[in-house]
């Protein structure tokens, strides 16, 4: 038996499966989000422990004989987060996470004093990032700063929890700015930049690598009879791709998620940052992938959302049906889904969302459609600027919360002209994907027999020409929007 942990940024998603990968048990604990301020988004680590502790209770209660025999567990987890810990393993602030913006002043001296920057990282020098943020606590909160002992990543601080060891991989370390992602390995010249050493950072392993064993105590209290392998694990897109199946150059995976990210793999290095665009390691080795990330996807939905009391059910009907058949070009607005600024292809942290061409006659119907059709760009802009550099795939899966729908799917399809797969475990992405990993980090198994595609529940072929005329047409007024809305996104945001 193995299990696969996905903490993500809302909540932490667990899993039971068998050798033959079937799900035996799956619990999800939400967990809170701290934004104190515009643009700062925090979390207590505490939380991702406690969350994790109750999804094995609850798969402990549901499938006990099965828990107590599993033979190993991965993690995935949610990019980026600076978590701290001092010499007595005491965690010194909340983790500021991937979303966070604070750190853009860091970012532009980082690019002025390391002009090798892009080329030994791969990529853009960005507030989300890790290695920003720890400039940003130097310069803000150096107490703080001078008691680091170790630097983890989200899913490694739980790690270490469930362990008391200290480790990352390497698809996970591509996102702190201190990975030489070419040769993976840390980067001494990078970590100098930001003031710490390699003694700060947990050991480098890849994600199919077994690292350490759930500690003695924690084992003994949960009731494992084995001693249980901690895997590598993979930061949460990769790890959804290898859920997927994803990881040769003919594919790509789409997640529809809090964030919206194109993950196409790579067999040989190769960056390009002209569209901000992440090269990154995968967590298999010798694989890399490029992938663009807007920062917002979901959540803009979650927001219109909210802010005319719809359920989600409710608002997919609505713009399902005013799609389909109530579809006005002269009164639907164009929706910017910039509510936390933009990674690809802008690089972005000032740019905000915003509405455009509302008049008297615009409907709430309309305004919720141009929300899904502006996620949905966006998502559209990413494709384009990955495969700006690199061949298009032929099998593209679509995961997350967007794939249970089969209008948003479609919609998608028209919006790049591509074939999207939705298969049978697009919802367990992460977790199944690190789960997999488990199974490789005992030595009892072959990749190519771990990692296979998902059977395919359902593939949309963009058959609709009217719907494809559609947003192609309206994409290029979109675009035109955006790109005379990003030059001053910086004064927008200005105190008056």
């Amino acid at each position: 038996m193995f299990i696969g942990i996905d903490l993500g940024t809302s909540s932490v998603k667990t899993i039971l499966i068998n050798e033959n990968q079937k799900t035996l048990s799956s619990f999800t604990e939400k967990i809170e989000l701290l934004n104190p301020s515009l643009g700062l988004y925090e979390q207590d680590p505490e939380s991702w422990y406690k969350a994790t502790i109750k999804c094995f209770a609850k798969i402990k209660e549901d499938k006990p004989k099965e828990f107590g025999v599993v033979k190993s567990i991965g993690i995935s987890g949610q990019m980026h987060g600076a978590t701290l810990i001092d010499k007595n393993n005491q965690v010194l602030r909340p983790s500021i996470l991937w979303n966070d913006t604070r750190s853009i002043k860091q970012c532009i001296y980082m690019e002025s004093e390391y002009p090798s920057l892009r080329e030994e990282s791969g990529n853009i020098a960005m507030p989300g990032f890790t290695a920003p943020k720890l400039l940003w606590i130097k310069e803000n909160e150096l107490e703080i700063f001078k008691k680091i002992y170790k630097v983890l990543l989200p899913k490694d601080y739980l790690r270490y929890r469930l362990s008391n060891d200290y480790y990352t991989e390497m698809s996970d370390a591509s996102g702190t700015l201190w990975l030489n992602v070419k040769e993976r390995k840390w980067s001494e010249g990078l970590l100098n930049l930001t003031g710490l050493s390699e003694e700060h950072m947990p050991k480098l392993v890849e994600g199919s690598d077994p690292t350490t064993t759930i500690n003695n105590k924690l084992a003994n209290e949960m009731g494992f009879d084995n001693e249980v392998i901690i895997a590598g694990g993979a930061g949460d897109q990769a790890a959804g791709a290898v859920g997927s199946g994803v990881i040769y150059p003919s594919q790509s995976v789409i997640s529809l998620g809090t964030s919206g990210v194109y993950f196409s793999p790579i067999e040989n290095f190769i960056s390009n940052t002209n569209q901000a665009i992440h090269s990154f390691c995968h967590c298999l080795p010798d694989i890399w992938h490029h992938m663009s990330v807007m920062l917002s996807a979901t959540n803009c939905l979650d927001w219109v959302n909210k802010i005319f009391g719809l359920s989600i059910k409710d608002s997919m009907i609505t713009i399902e049906e005013y799609s389909n058949n109530n579809f006005i070009i002269n009164s639907t607005p164009y929706f910017l889904p910039y509510l936390t600024g933009e990674r690809t292809p802008y690089n972005n942290s000032y740019l905000r969302g915003s509405i455009h061409k509302l008049d008297t006659s615009t409907s709430i119907e309309a305004i919720i459609y141009s929300v899904i059709e502006g996620i949905s760009f966006g998502i559209k802009d990413g494709f384009e600027a990955v495969h700006s550099v690199s061949p298009k795939s032929s099998q593209t899966y679509l995961v997350g919360g967007g794939a249970k729908s089969n209008f948003w799917a479609n919609f998608i399809s028209s919006a790049l002209n591509q074939p999207i797969i939705v298969g049978e475990d697009a919802d367990l992405g992460p977790a199944l994907g690190v789960a997999r990993l488990a199974m490789l980090a005992t030595k009892e198994f072959k990749k190519q027999d771990i990692i296979k595609s998902m059977t395919i529940k359902k593939e949309y072929k963009c058959t609709d020409k009217i719907l494809f005329e559609r947003l192609y047409k309206r994409y290029q007024r979109w675009k035109n929007i955006t790109e005379t809305n990003e030059p001053i996104a910086k004064s927008l945001t200005k105190e008056i």
